[in-house]
């Protein structure tokens, strides 16, 4: 063995730290795209693309039946106007739903772009030989393109555009510009965007009355009054992701799912995250379980006694939560009187198009880009999910705000989503690479005070809920808590988005889900199967939850003290308490 193999290179700090900053510099170039990936991605699929003649010929012969279609299209539609398009949208994409596109020669705009979209998505999927995920990557960049150039962002292919220029006289134009310059000079100065200072915290939003009765370096534990003389014995806790500040779930009091979570006779408390900087930099997984979900359940146990606790995570949270049951189930420990878990994935095998930014090169130089600075800033996080839902947050608010002059009004949810958060160094690394790319926690190789844990071991009652247009958390990725956990599971699937599909308080209009009941040890449906059997409902899922919860749930009794100062958990100030205002 040489002498070199003994001694630690002088040069290895150095080339580390210069490693470490050229990929932070790269990363924020890229907004925190790989470019080896992209590269790697493009060629994997043109490479094979080339030594497929075969394919080549398939996509050749089907470019020429579309330029048919389209032309056979024209001739009929300058016949009669009523004749069939070549091709329908996709029922998620309402850009074209206006009459005005079904005017010549727009509708033949349409049609053509549809057609091309259509043919390249073909051209991108199905040849043999290309990664699984270099073919995503090279499909999602492909639908962007399009995206860009689509009739709708061009002010000569867009007739409904053309008709508000001149009803407002070109003045919709200067409008959009002097709402272009105003997100630009609050962005520049840091400032948050124009109407959230109509939802101030803790008076518009967050607003349920509660105290903080305990307080560490990472949460704040909110107990909210009850509003009822008697209160179920089990006290609820909530475990929101930190991905988000907690008010998601206690915005205006008539969709606060706090509130009315009150007003059903509960003891309700919720944890309230510390908005991370550079000096939390190492607070990893298991300090988010420690000083988050079981240094609350602690102060929920010394508060209200011996009860058991209705606990619930919502997407990140949800994650933590069934790691934090899993351990305590190991452990023997019984405090749990059912899990729910909203929009929170188990298993990563199949996490949706938010994978397409988890390899280990992206994550490499997302490592580097956290490293400079200690955290994941809020703006790149939610760049990346922006991108992913870009027909919806990018292009379609340029086309209404800064070219049509309509500002939409701010709603508490949208001041929410403007409230961002940062996520610490060690965490994010260790949730992206343990979860997301190793998919640990399914595997039974997710540790925990160096043991290893299961989801097997969960036994509680489930209630678990997946929306249906969930970009976050895809509901069939969320549906496989099924085959990790034998516990007794009723699952919902509800309407909306990985947002406004859990804030779907009782009587908002247009709102339904279905459920299907799975016994402890019953057999497991695959999220088809499931579909086809599940009993579809109008209305809002929280009621749902509410049945469900009393049946699990003992006899009202007098509710508890706020906090309990004889055990260490005094009521210190009144909610929403001070880590939800921290920027």
């Amino acid at each position: 063995m040489s002498i070199d193999e003994h001694q630690t290179d002088p040069l290895d700090g150095l080339a580390e730290t210069l490693d470490h900053a050229a990929a932070a510099m790269v990363a924020q170039a890229t907004h925190g795209l790989s470019p080896a990936t992209l590269v790697q991605a493009w060629s994997d699929w043109a490479l094979h693309l080339a030594i497929s003649p075969g394919r080549q010929l398939q996509l050749a012969t089907k470019l020429g039946r579309k330029y048919m279609r389209l032309a056979d299209y024209a001739a009929r539609r300058a016949g009669d106007p009523d004749t069939l398009p070549a091709i329908e949208p996709l029922p998620q994409d309402r850009r074209f739903d206006d009459p005005a596109w079904r005017e010549q020669p727009y509708d033949l705009l349409v049609q053509a772009f549809l057609l091309t979209q259509q043919w390249w998505h073909a051209a991108t999927t199905g040849i043999k030989g290309v990664d699984r995920h270099h073919e995503d990557m090279v499909a999602f960049a492909a639908r962007q393109i399009l995206d860009i150039v689509a009739p709708t962002n061009i002010i000569a292919a867009n007739p409904v555009l053309q008709k508000r220029i001149v009803e407002t006289g070109g003045r919709c134009l200067i409008d959009g510009i002097e709402h272009l310059f105003e997100d630009m000079s609050r962005l520049a100065r840091g400032e948050s965007p124009a109407g959230v200072e109509a939802f101030p915290v803790g008076e518009t939003v967050a607003a349920t009355p509660g105290k903080v009765v305990y307080r560490n370096e990472l949460i704040e534990l909110i107990q909210y009054e009850p509003t009822s003389g008697m209160v179920h014995p089990e006290p609820v806790l909530i475990v929101p992701a930190w991905i988000m500040k907690y008010y998601i779930l206690d915005l205006s009091p008539d969709n606060s799912l706090v509130r009315w979570l009150v007003g059903q006779g509960y003891t309700v408390f919720a944890i309230s995250w510390h908005n991370p900087g550079s000096a939390d930099r190492n607070l990893d997984m298991d300090a988010y379980r420690r000083l988050g979900a079981m240094a609350a359940i602690d102060a929920i146990h010394a508060i209200c006694g011996d009860a058991h606790i209705h606990a619930l995570g919502y997407c990140l949270g949800g994650t933590l939560l069934s790691i934090a049951a899993a351990a305590m189930a190991r452990d023997g420990d019984d405090r749990l009187a059912s899990v729910t878990l909203l929009a929170a994935q188990t298993e990563f095998s199949e996490p949706g198009e938010l994978g397409l930014f988890i390899d280990e090169s992206q994550l490499n130089l997302l490592e580097n880009m956290m490293w400079s600075r200690g955290y994941l800033d809020s703006s790149q996080m939610g760049g990346a999910f922006e991108i992913l839902r870009s027909n919806d947050l990018v292009w379609s608010r340029i086309l209404t705000e800064y070219l049509m002059g309509e500002r939409a009004p701010m709603n508490d949810l949208m001041a929410w989503n403007a409230d961002g958060t940062r996520m610490p160094y060690a965490m994010h690394s260790q949730y992206l690479r343990r979860l997301f790319l190793d998919d640990d926690l399914a595997e039974g190789k997710y540790k925990v005070d160096g043991r290893a844990i299961s989801l097997s071991a969960l036994r509680k009652p489930m209630f678990i809920v997946g929306t249906e247009r969930d970009h976050v958390a895809p509901w069939k990725s969320v549906h496989k808590i099924h085959m990790l956990s034998p516990a007794s599971i009723r699952f919902v699937l509800t309407s909306g988005g990985h947002n406004a599909g859990i804030v779907s308080e009782p009587g908002h209009r247009g709102r339904r889900y279905s459920v299907l009941d799975r016994v402890e040890d019953g057999p497991v449906l695959d999220a088809e199967e499931w579909l086809t059997r599940a009993e579809p409902h109008e209305g809002s899922w929280w009621t749902a939850w509410g049945e469900w919860l009393v049946d699990h749930s003992s006899e009202p009794v007098p509710p508890p003290p706020m906090g309990s100062r004889d055990k260490g958990y005094p009521a210190l100030y009144p909610a929403p308490g001070h880590y939800v205002k921290e920027r």
